[in-house]
């Protein structure tokens, strides 16, 4: 395998980065990222020549592996004369049929990914294939990456967790990512603290399960804790909040973030269900009445609150009677936005096993009922927003000039050109009346 032989002759060293999945994947792909470049690698578009090629993979569903698959050999094909490095959820899960792809170096998974310069200087000196992953199950610390030292003007994702102890029967996560571990609340804080000296606007706390944060630490640290230390923070504009389980919102966590003009009023709250028998097949430990109450106390508590959630559809065992009872709930709950998945089987799982799994079909046209509940609650959260004051971090201009971002409760949004005032800038925060010409369904 002779590799990079003219590549590695240039000046600068070249590396591209594909993340397929989540934004935690997303995060640690930056961190991964300034790695390199601290090492005297340049970043840049997987369309370039580049002497490294790292796929960062996503394995919740089976679309979602089948992805990570396509995206590999697509970047092998691409790329052959580089070093490929296949790393995240479904090179943790799959890290043999990851390696026996021809022109896969190093798998590395979800966890050592610190050691991913002194891993491939292996592979090249050894000039063979190698699989350094290991079983996530015995990992109980959390694994600092690399801080960005790149700047920037908008949004940042600040990382405070990694794994999850849930093991719900659909979820192949717990066994890619591990058990919880909650970052050190100094680093965290540290990080937030010249995140926005770096000039963030915004911060979004990203984690496998960040409202199980602190349960493996002392001294009393939770989720509440530690956002009541980073709003404190000078500089502080926005905090944003990640998925958050909703038997976590402890009535601290409320008061918290009701009593906060920096954390952003938008809370993506899983569901997953509107029949309370398909939730205790899942092993999701509440109910619909304890999520309708939960979005009572938190509508009541938070003006212009955005309640996002996640739906799966075509769960094992799931009547029509059941999805009907979904579809009547979340059409009821006022959601800002609904995720909807159908249900992907992921062997591993106790699902996996189960009877009475629910066909394709079946499942296709749940998904687009509830799609189209999805939609007219979207709409109708929209056009209630009308003629409220909110504020946009303006994340890019277009040749025209129009102003593209998110407003605090995370409506996409777009500005007309201003008008006898400065260009608008990535990074601006501009308050305004929201009007049917500023809503928009693309960023």
């Amino acid at each position: 395998m002779e590799k990079n032989n003219i590549i590695e002759d240039q000046e600068q060293l070249k590396v591209c980065f594909v993340t397929l999945g989540c934004k935690v994947n997303q995060a640690e792909s930056e961190a991964l990222a300034q790695l390199f470049r601290n090492s005297g690698y340049q970043v840049v578009d997987p369309e370039q020549t580049v002497a490294v090629v790292v796929i960062n993979t996503c394995t919740v569903t089976n679309t979602g592996s089948s992805k990570s698959r396509q995206a590999i050999r697509r970047l092998i094909r691409s790329h052959p004369e580089s070093y490929v490095i296949v790393c995240g959820c479904y090179a943790q899960t799959a890290s043999a049929e990851v390696l026996a792809i021809p022109g896969v170096d190093l798998v590395i998974g979800t966890q050592h990914r610190t050691q991913i310069l002194k891993l491939l200087e292996h592979v090249k000196q050894t000039d063979k294939p190698y699989n350094a992953v290991q079983n996530i199950g015995d990992v109980r610390v959390f694994e600092e990456l690399p801080r960005l030292e790149e700047e920037s003007r908008t949004r940042a994702m600040l990382k405070i967790e990694d794994g999850c102890n849930r093991f719900c029967t659909y979820c192949i996560i717990p066994y890619a990512r591990g058990p919880v571990r909650s970052r050190l609340p100094e680093n965290a804080l540290a990080e937030a603290e010249r995140l926005i000296r770096a000039g963030y606007q915004e911060i979004v706390l990203t984690g496998i399960h960040i409202g199980a944060y602190g349960e493996d630490l002392a001294n009393g640290w939770n989720l509440a804790r530690l956002l009541q230390s980073l709003v404190k923070i000078p500089g502080m504009h926005r905090l944003h909040l990640g998925s958050v389980e909703p038997l976590e919102f402890s009535p601290e966590l409320i008061a918290v973030i009701a009593a906060s003009t920096v954390i952003c009023p938008h809370l993506h709250i899983p569901l997953q269900s509107g029949s309370n028998t398909v939730l205790a097949r899942m092993h999701r430990p509440y109910i619909t009445e304890d999520y309708r109450d939960l979005l009572k106390k938190l509508f009541q508590s938070i003006p212009h609150l955005a309640v996002t959630t996640d739906i799966i559809t075509g769960f094992p065992g799931e009547t029509e009677t059941d999805h009907r009872q979904t579809v009547d709930f979340i059409g009821s709950c006022g959601f800002a936005g609904i995720h909807v998945f159908p249900y992907s089987r992921r062997e591993g799982t106790e699902a996996a096993a189960y009877p009475e799994q629910v066909s394709d079909q079946v499942k296709t046209r749940r998904v687009q009922e509830l799609l189209q509940v999805s939609r007219e609650s979207q709409e109708k959260y929209r056009y209630n927003m009308l003629g409220h004051i909110l504020e946009v971090l303006v994340e890019r201009i277009d040749t025209r000039g129009w102003a593209y971002g998110h407003t605090e409760n995370y409506l996409p949004v777009n500005l007309p050109p201003a008008v006898d005032e400065e260009p608008w800038q990535a990074g601006q925060l501009v308050s305004f009346t929201l009007e049917k010409k500023h809503l928009s369904d693309r960023l």
